[in-house]
């Protein structure tokens, strides 16, 4: 994988991240959502703004890998684009001070490794 194919991988997967962390700050303005609510929530989805800027990211996210694909086999991509998990649960840490039991850190390092391993060229 080359520097620009990296980049690209990295956009891609900071543009996921993003938009996760949008999506979850504008979930926790909706509320929770049950029979009673669900078409007021999801109503409720087009007026909430950190929803529309998560989905947004999503989007340039996949155009982003898209672009990514034209230029490395999917056997890479793919693997590679796993690393949206591990931000995810940093940014839980980080920002929603969700905890990382030692069972899911094991897990994140076995992702990292296998990125590693996909990655890696002789």
């Amino acid at each position: 994988m080359s520097w620009q194919e990296f980049c690209l991988l990295l956009l891609s997967v900071s543009a996921s991240v993003t938009g996760q962390l949008f999506l979850k700050i504008g979930a926790g303005k909706l509320g929770r959502v049950d029979a009673t609510n669900a078409l007021q929530q999801i109503l409720g989805i087009v007026t909430t703004s950190e929803l529309l800027i998560g989905l947004a990211c999503y989007g340039v996210g996949a155009v982003v890998y898209i672009l990514l694909l034209t230029r490395v086999n999917l056997s890479v991509a793919g693997p590679s684009a796993s690393l949206v998990y591990v931000f995810s649960v940093l940014l839980g840490y980080f920002i929603f001070k969700e905890s990382i039991p030692l069972i899911r850190l094991a897990g994140l390092s076995l992702i990292v490794c296998g990125v590693i391993l996909v990655v890696w060229q002789k």
